[in-house]
């Protein structure tokens, strides 16, 4: 295992089967067949609309709007949405590459495209390698976006990068945006991957990056994304129950900033849902799911079935069933792999 202390500092510093309705006394939940995953909201809806009809303006004025408004956020998960669009329906990207070949939207979203590529092969990080050049160039687009950042977080983690090379982006990312997601997400994961089994050092990272964000920033959700790493995993020492409260607490606190049934906040609460179950905290996981609405997420269910939709419909109905016969709350917090639960 690697010297942790010395990566820390610099991070820490800145840091379907159909079923009834489900119900409860209190709570009345979508049907299944109402439940969508990963559904787009209405900026994106009209952008994969036209691109599926095989025009790609609409993407194009809308990332743009995302840079003349600096909502990084949403620029992030807007690039990933139309990349992952473009690895099945590459049409409409090929023109929009051939129309506008230096449009910095052009690039991110090609470079996204060629990053989830690359991740899949057994050659992964030989082929991500060699695609350095497409995030630079994507990076030169807008000095002030930290998207190409992320991108070039998870590109550093996937072609296993040297700390210090990695510690670099990391500081040029948080130049750009002290507080975004994506970039204190990907920093995390390459963490918890270069730390396996240090669970409380990831937690130490998430832990003061959220203490730095303001309230309603969506890092306050960071810590749950290390509890959901610590939960899947089986190996390190173990984390205290009170710091995996804690985490949920924040979220929690988090989560009840956004309207109910938001696709916005959607990811944050499907993460808390599972973490809030893993603590038997019926109740709460139930406000939660109430709060999703008709909203699941791939991650994390995906991380945890081949059908994250059905996952997250059986944890649903659990979650109902549970809470409403009062079942009591675990003492401790365990483990579980992937096939748990």
């Amino acid at each position: 295992m690697v010297d942790t202390m010395a990566l820390l500092p610099p991070f820490v510093r800145t840091s379907r089967t159909a079923r009834t309705v489900a119900q409860h006394p209190a709570v009345v939940l979508p049907a299944d067949d109402e439940v969508l995953l990963d559904a787009p909201d209405d900026n994106l809806g009209p952008a994969l609309v036209a691109a599926g009809q095989g025009s790609w303006q609409t993407a194009s004025e809308l990332l743009t709007a995302t840079r003349a408004g600096a909502a990084w956020e949403n620029r992030d998960r807007y690039v990933v949405r139309l990349a992952s669009f473009a690895y099945s329906r590459p049409e409409w990207f090929l023109d929009w590459r051939k129309a506008a070949p230096h449009d910095p939207d052009q690039l991110l979203v090609g470079a996204q495209l060629a990053v989830a590529r690359a991740w899949e092969s057994p050659a992964r990080a030989e082929l991500l390698r060699e695609l350095s050049p497409l995030i630079t160039a994507a990076a030169r687009g807008d000095d002030r976006d930290p998207v190409p950042w992320r991108l070039a977080l998870d590109h550093a983690h996937g072609s296993n990068a040297g700390h210090k090379y990695f510690e670099e982006l990391w500081e040029a990312a948080i130049r750009r945006a002290p507080h975004h997601y994506g970039c204190h997400a990907a920093a995390l994961r390459y963490l918890a991957d270069s730390w396996h089994g240090s669970h409380r050092e990831c937690f130490d990272f998430a832990e003061t990056a959220a203490q730095d964000a303001p309230a309603d920033s969506l890092v306050q959700a960071l810590p749950t994304r290390a509890a959901f790493a610590y939960l899947t995993d089986g190996c390190g020492p173990e984390v205290p129950r009170e710091r995996l409260d804690a985490a949920a607490d924040r979220a929690i606190a988090l989560s009840a900033r956004f309207p109910a049934a938001d696709p916005w906040p959607a990811e944050m609460r499907n993460k808390l849902v599972y973490v809030l179950s893993r603590l038997d905290r019926w109740t709460d996981a139930l406000e939660q799911v109430r709060l999703i609405g008709p909203y699941a997420t791939s991650f994390p269910w995906d991380r945890l079935s081949d059908d994250p939709l059905g996952r997250f419909l059986e944890l649903r109905e659990e979650i109902r069933l549970r809470s409403a016969s009062g079942h009591p709350q675990r003492g401790h917090a365990g483990r579980a792999h992937s096939d748990d639960h």
